[in-house]
């Protein structure tokens, strides 16, 4: 148990769970999470110090204290603590409860299981068409040829804009979560920019989709109700920015971390690929042990005593989803992908009220892109002397080379 002395002062000493929680934001954390979850778990399993930026910074690691900070928002908020060059709040992730569940109340029947299954066949037919464009080469990039396009052309199917507009999407996706500049001032600025590019271009759909209604997720957000009354424009705006970036990123990362671990381990794949049914538990598996979403971020609401540590309001926290899937306390064998394991509550679409409204589309996008692309390519492997690398934060992989056997 660390007391407030051992997770440094209020004066600003540190201690050597600050290298530690360090290591979380690090390259080798990136390439090899489980490792460096494990030294957390032993050393700082709740962590509090100084902050870069000022005041103090909070990291929450273990699976129960992870899981009720998910659970308790007056605590640990959700509230205005994400900015990626948006002009108005995220909703519904940047809203706290009970506000936020008019929200959802309006946006979880777009994303239910039943709207993913009559999504499913179109999703189906989309997938095939993107591995017709490189099955008969044997070769493929699989991050740039498939991780990327698939989950960007499904989103654009769902919410119905056109598949013209997919690089502009990506330009902006990119500039948003992974934006490059020589200083701090040049990725704010590029962030800004695109905000404020997204903005403009959903202004201009919500007005197409008025004009020109159709039974897609666009024009029901133009038309959408809250506690009977139409949805403002920033309320259109923040719902659309959040879709855009949920809808982008987060899947195309995490095909490139499933299909790199089959890649690596030909025992797996081959498993699921002859025995379909095991497809399920498997992408539940290498959700929780790969987890590409390794955090998410909060701000402590009110004064709080976790696991030992006292937690300030106005401290910013990170809850490290991925560490509390590595917890051996939950799970055991953590670091392996156990196709046999019998309880898997994993927090990789997060938990409590923020649980990821698109879980839903994300399983289908997963079951649907591994099962295709298994059935037309059963055998791969990553070109010989490659490295592969994954990006901090959300693991996107810097670049994935697969060969196979041409398809017949």
């Amino acid at each position: 148990m660390y007391t407030q002395e051992s997770d440094g002062t209020e004066s600003g000493e540190t201690s050597a769970g600050d290298a530690v929680i360090a290591e979380v934001f690090s390259q080798r954390c990136a390439d090899d999470p489980v490792t460096v979850y494990h030294e957390v778990h032993a050393q700082c399993p709740v962590h509090r110090a100084p902050g870069m930026f000022g005041g103090h910074s909070v990291h929450v690691s273990t699976y129960a204290d992870v899981t009720w900070a998910l659970r308790h928002t007056e605590v640990f908020s959700s509230k205005d603590v994400v900015d990626l060059g948006n002009d108005q709040p995220l909703i519904p992730l940047s809203v706290d409860p009970p506000e936020h569940r008019k929200y959802r109340r309006m946006l979880d029947p777009e994303f239910s299981p039943t709207k993913m299954a009559i999504l499913e066949p179109e999703a189906r037919a989309l997938v095939n068409e993107i591995i017709d464009r490189f099955a008969h080469k044997g070769q493929c990039e699989f991050h740039e040829d498939f991780a990327t396009p698939l989950p960007s052309t499904i989103f654009l199917a769902l919410i119905g804009l056109p598949q013209t507009d997919l690089p502009d999407f990506l330009r902006w996706r990119d500039d948003t979560i992974r934006p490059e500049g020589n200083t701090p001032e040049e990725i704010e600025a590029k962030r800004q920019a695109a905000g404020q590019a997204i903005n403009e271009y959903f202004v201009k759909a919500l007005e197409e989709k008025r004009k020109h209604p159709d039974d897609r997720l666009l024009t029901r957000i133009e038309t959408g109700e809250v506690d009977g009354r139409p949805l403002t424009q920033a309320e259109k705006l923040g719902i659309c920015h959040l879709q855009l970036l949920g809808g982008l990123d987060t899947v195309t990362a995490t095909l490139d971390c499933m299909i790199a671990y089959l890649a690596q381990h030909p025992d797996r794949r081959r498993a699921i690929v002859d025995n379909p049914e095991l497809m399920g538990p498997a992408i539940e598996e290498m959700l929780r042990q790969q987890t590409p979403v390794m955090m998410v971020p909060r701000v402590i609401a009110q004064d709080y005593e976790l696991n030992g540590v006292q937690l300030r309001a106005g401290d910013g926290a990170t809850l490290l989803i991925g560490a509390a899937n590595a917890d051996e306390s939950e799970f055991e064998s953590s670091g392996e992908v156990r196709l046999d394991r019998e309880t898997n509550r994993h927090l990789a679409f997060g938990g409590g009220p923020h649980r990821c409204l698109g879980s839903h589309l994300a399983r289908m996008e997963l079951k649907v892109s591994l099962e295709e692309f298994h059935k037309r390519i059963p055998d791969y492997e990553i070109v010989a002397g490659t490295e592969i690398h994954f990006s901090p934060g959300i693991r996107q992989a810097d670049n994935l080379p697969l060969v196979f056997p041409v398809e017949a």
